[in-house]
């Protein structure tokens, strides 16, 4: 049972006054290292269980558990509030958006406002492993207000929530804030350890954390993802992106076929799956039976920090309350720089980042949203794919880093028709504003 504390959001007029800027700090509340110390943030204590066995089918929770969860609910109330206030710099919930027809089902979005106010890209980008550089923007230069609560782990293995906690100095928070710029209803930054400056890469302590985040708000229709250097994240300061989507993502409908495992005690392992009938080859990560989700856990972060050594970039979108993993290498920014791309693709002004491989188009023209169809979509994402042979290379890669074996589910023939994977089907819960056209 998760109990919810509540505590005096300011313990003094003195801190009040901080906070306010008329005694110290930056005087615009921003998370930098002048205000962080004197601030009070709600904070969500999430249940520390990597031990716990992960159930595979989602389907298969009890109706209990298929309710919204507190989490979900408070992600919500406070997302919602601050559009309210007008942080935003466009109101998504006008964007126009729909499913393609076609046997995907390709989402695609109309959405100028994120093409003409985003933050553009201020690295390099043909090295997936770049040091920090605090005189380009990070999320310590954000405004507190945008940032919802903190995200850390419990001590007791129970959830907590604390409407107020003051960050104490020598604390490094993981919060969770606002994207300025949403691509959907409900979209967040989660900032692991903000004020530490990591780079943006993958380590297993905060992966665990974008892990716990996917299993604690517990809907199906909410999505974490994340970008490498060179598969189009656009800051480089250690972050994941999730936002709610009323329909699946055709990646998590795409059918899959076994290839690597690995066996734990009793049974118990990973298995890992190559994406069929899909324009991007990718692998799909999973719990076997009695896994647990460090298991998971611990092979995704594996396979992530090989091909971050081998400076191969590469997309994650954590499904399923995080019973599902997707790891997408990609090639797009590459094709690029050879200038390889088709002219008509760079038109569009595409960047192929998690969301757009995982199925959910974001398009800027109103003409490129008119005339979207399956067979736009579909030669988009080929381009993004590694070749077979690349791929392979890849696969070989991520058995090496996971200790993993060959174990080619023989029963599936790629030639013939495959029934898609079992996957969320519509949001009921959704408000009507965001939900997708059919």
């Amino acid at each position: 049972m998760l109990t919810i504390k509540r505590v005096p959001t300011l313990v003094s007029n003195y801190q009040e006054d901080v906070l306010e800027g008329n005694v110290m700090g930056c005087g615009r509340k921003c998370l930098g290292k002048c205000c962080m110390p004197v601030s009070v943030l709600p904070l969500y204590a999430f249940k520390n269980d990597d031990n716990e066995p992960i159930e595979n089918d989602i389907q298969t929770l009890p109706e209990e558990e298929c309710q919204m969860s507190f989490l979900n609910n408070l992600l919500l109330g406070l997302w919602e509030e601050r559009m309210s206030q007008g942080l935003f710099r466009y109101d998504v919930t006008t964007c126009e958006t729909k499913v393609i027809p076609g046997r995907c089902g390709f989402i695609a979005q109309l959405n100028e406002g994120r093409h003409l106010k985003k933050r553009p890209t201020e690295f390099c980008i043909d090295k997936v492993l770049q040091p920090f550089d605090e005189n380009k923007f990070n999320f310590t230069k954000v405004g507190q207000e945008e940032v919802l609560f903190r995200f850390e782990p419990s001590t007791d293995y129970k959830p907590h929530y604390f409407s107020g906690m003051r960050v104490n100095g020598g604390i490094s928070p993981s919060i969770v804030a606002i994207n300025v710029s949403p691509i959907e209803y409900g979209h967040v930054l989660l900032i692991p350890r903000v004020l530490d400056c990591l780079p943006q890469r993958i380590d297993r302590d905060s992966f665990a954390i974008a892990l716990h985040f996917a299993r604690e708000v517990a809907d199906p229709f909410f999505r974490v993802g994340y970008n490498s250097l060179g598969a189009f994240a656009t800051i480089n300061h250690l972050h994941f992106q999730a936002y709610y989507l009323s329909v699946p993502f055709p990646v998590e409908k795409a059918p899959i076929q076994k290839i690597l495992a690995r066996k734990g005690l009793g049974g118990a392992g990973v298995i890992v799956s190559k994406l069929l009938n899909y324009p991007v080859r990718g692998f799909a990560f999973e719990g076997g039976n009695g896994s647990t989700a460090r298991d998971l856990s611990d092979a995704v972060v594996n396979s992530c920090i090989s091909l971050q050594n081998k400076n191969i970039p590469f997309n994650i979108l954590i499904a399923q309350c995080g019973k599902k993993i997707f790891l997408l290498p990609q090639c797009y920014a590459e094709k690029q720089a050879l200038g390889v791309v088709d002219q008509e693709l760079l038109d569009t002004q595409v960047n192929p980042a998690v969301w757009e491989i995982s199925g959910h188009i974001v398009l800027k023209r109103t003409k490129d949203y008119n005339d979207a169809s399956e067979e736009y979509a579909w030669k988009l994402l080929s381009e993004v794919s590694l070749s077979e042979e690349r791929f392979e290379e890849v696969k070989g890669y991520i058995s090496e880093a996971d200790g993993l074996q060959a174990e080619e589910d023989k029963n599936i023939n790629p030639e013939k028709e495959i029934p898609d994977s079992p996957g969320p089907q519509v949001a009921s819960h959704m408000p009507p504003d965001c939900l997708v056209l059919q």
